[in-house]
């Protein structure tokens, strides 16, 4: 007797429907973020923002800048934004073309999303309502609007997760390319991305090793009469899922080398005199027992901010992920995919805390950006967790969240002490926080803490008196907190008059006495010169000098009277020009 395995596939009717769904789902999105930064004409997170701008107009062929001492703005997000700099020079209208670039990469995690769910079961219309809120996250709406890597990583990381299930579960050559290449080009875009390569390395060892059998979709009927034929298609599978991970760490090596080799001379062109080396202060930190404590605190204090940025989310996932990787009859790919998003987050969580100088900031202590590429990740496990757990789960999975949330606030608010309050308070560091306690000008981790577990017990008492489809109101009650979020960002205003200087064509130098924070936006302001940085006098040729303010022009520079006091410079203007 023969029996024949088949896989069926969707009907071509329901697959377009749903390709026009996601679609109509990725432009809601985009106009969504559009809106949301329509008065932004330039960048407002110096010195990164400009970091960014000022590479990517370099490889595009323009005047770059002195960067010389400041941290190393990677090549790989200044790559994408390439084009825009080939198609303008004019740099408000470059950034508004960076901000529909960011709109459109972090619209994307929708679909993402959606596939993400899929693969862990997730019923096609739940999936879609799912992801479609979940792209309404804190961590997909903050960035996007900036010139900033964090615009990209959020979507990055759910393309790697799903390339790294499918090349576990299907032993996909394909995915395998995808997981390496996505992996080695978040390295090549921010340091975090090297956390997301050894991972991957990892992974791929791991499958490697496996004897596991991967799951082989079959495009047609397949006969299985003989015991032999079945073990020639296990072996088979085990080799397709070898190789996959043999080209996963075949693409990560090539494209992590191309990443240095556009690093290496964007550093010698944008960084002359060398970048910020925090390497000391990174050995330091890894070999002394204060060095330990100030990077296991910052991880925790990193920690908190990702569950109380959820609204405590992420802490269900994260408790979700830990028992699902001991419980060994859980379907191998997901646990692979749990044990990948925690050294992830882990080693992010880790490594970042113990390479950060100590800036007398709050946010030394407590941070969120550098998880917020992880954030949404967390927030789909969170919501699988309460979509599909029992009543029991879900409420142990709540109560796990809620310890973790206090374990891992009160080891940052014992570490930091009164720094927390004496120590400079940054609003953009804490748009999440801001949201939670109404304070924008200090941080109480306790007062963030107890909305957040509230906003987490609505989500799981729904989930409790709720079965079935009825789970949905879950992700409704998460649509409503978001969307109350968005409101808070919307601008009331466009924002107020412009405060820089606004130099006529031709050689500009600048004052070294001059702060950072006016001459670094001015370098990208300035599209047609690199601007030129000086002691004592004006260099010769140059036509407009910026200086600090009430400093005397010398013969042959005559004063414009712009600036103030208020703003700390005034320029000159030379005569010869």
């Amino acid at each position: 007797m023969t029996t024949v395995l088949t896989v069926s596939a969707p009907a071509p009717a329901r697959r377009s429907r749903l390709r026009w769904l996601l679609a109509a789902g990725w432009v809601a999105h985009v106009v969504l973020r559009l809106w949301l930064y329509r008065y932004h004409a330039g960048p407002v997170a110096n010195p990164d923002e400009t970091g960014y701008l000022l590479a990517a107009r370099w490889l595009a062929g323009g005047p770059g800048a002195d960067l010389s001492g400041s941290t190393f703005y990677q090549g790989g997000y200044p790559l994408l934004l390439v084009p825009i700099f080939r198609l303008t020079s004019d740099p408000v209208l470059a950034y508004r073309l960076v901000v529909v670039a960011g709109s459109m990469a972090a619209a994307g995690a929708y679909p993402l999303a959606y596939l993400l769910l899929r693969r862990f079961g997730v019923g096609r219309r739940v999936a879609l309502v799912t992801a479609f809120v979940a792209g309404l996250s804190p961590a997909l709406l903050v960035f996007p609007g900036l010139a900033l890597a964090d615009a990209i990583l959020p979507a990055l990381v759910l393309a790697w997760l799903l390339a790294v299930h499918d090349l576990v579960a299907y032993g996909s050559a394909r995915a395998g390319a995808a997981a390496g290449a996505l992996s080695a080009f978040a390295m090549a875009a921010h340091l975090r991305g090297t956390v997301l390569l050894a991972v991957c390395v990892l992974v791929a060892v791991a499958a490697m090793s496996s004897r596991r059998e991967p799951r082989v979709r079959l495009r047609r009927a397949v006969p299985s009469s003989r015991p032999w034929e079945a073990l020639y298609r296990r072996v088979r599978a085990m080799a397709y899922r070898r190789r996959a991970a043999l080209v996963a760490t075949a693409v990560a090596g090539v494209v992590a080398a191309a990443g240095q080799a556009l690093n290496g001379p964007l550093a010698a062109a944008l960084y002359p005199g060398g970048t910020r080396d925090l390497s000391g202060l990174l050995l330091t930190r890894l070999t002394s027992a204060d060095g330990q404590a100030w990077a296991l605190s910052g991880a925790a204090g990193q920690l908190w901010y990702l569950v109380a940025g959820t609204w405590g989310l992420a802490g269900v996932g994260l408790a979700g992920a830990a028992a699902l990787l001991v419980r060994r009859s859980a379907p191998y790919p997901h646990r692979v995919l749990a044990a990948a998003l925690l050294l992830t987050t882990l080693g992010i969580a880790y490594a970042s805390s113990a390479a950060l100088p100590d800036e007398h900031r709050v946010g030394n202590y407590v941070y969120g950006r550098y998880l917020a590429c992880v954030a949404v990740a967390w927030t789909l496990a969170g919501l699988v967790a309460l979509l599909k757990g029992g009543r029991r789960a879900v409420v142990r999975l709540a109560l796990a969240a809620a310890a973790l949330t206090a374990a891992t606030g009160g080891v940052a608010a014992w570490y930091a002490g009164d720094r927390l309050r004496r120590y400079h308070f940054i609003a953009f560091d804490f748009p999440e926080v801001i949201f939670l306690t109404g304070d924008g000008d200090s941080l109480d981790l306790l007062s963030a803490s107890v909305p957040a577990l509230i906003m987490l017990s609505c989500l799981v008492g729904v989930a409790f008196v709720t079965t079935g489809r009825g789970r949905i109101l879950v992700v409704g009650v998460l649509a409503l907190i978001d969307m109350a979020f968005a409101a808070g960002q919307a601008p009331a205003r466009p924002p107020g008059a412009d405060w820089l200087p606004d130099p006529p064509l031709g050689r500009v130098a600048v004052d070294r006495r001059v702060r950072w924070n006016l001459w670094v936006p001015l370098a990208y302001r300035v599209s047609w010169t690199e601007i030129e940085l000086y002691d004592g006098g004006p260099p010769d040729g140059a036509c407009t000098a910026v200086v600090p303010y009430g400093t005397a022009p010398p013969p042959g520079w005559a004063a414009t009277g712009r600036g103030g006091a208020g703003t700390g410079w005034t320029s000159w203007s030379n005569e010869r020009c």
